[in-house]
C-alpha cells in the first residue's frame, strides 16, 4: 500500500505553503505544485524512508 499526502489549494502560494508544511513534518515532495484543469492547485508528498510508518490509533 502506498502512502501519499496531497495538498489542494485555490492559489499557487497556498499550495506551496501546504507542501512546505508536509516537508516540515518529514514528507518528501513527489509532485510540485501544478495547476489542474479544474481550476485548483495540487501537490503530493510521501513519507521519508527514514521516517517509520505509525500504526493507526484506535480511539
Amino acid at each position: 500500500m502506498a502512502i501519499r499526502a496531497s495538498v489542494q489549494a485555490d492559489t499557487e502560494d497556498e499550495c506551496v505553503e501546504g507542501l512546505a508544511r508536509l516537508v516540515d513534518a518529514g514528507f518528501l515532495p513527489v509532485m510540485t505544485p501544478r495547476y489542474m484543469s479544474d481550476g485548483r492547485w495540487l501537490a503530493r508528498a510521501v513519507p521519508s524512508p527514514a521516517q517509520p510508518v505509525r500504526e493507526p490509533v484506535e480511539g
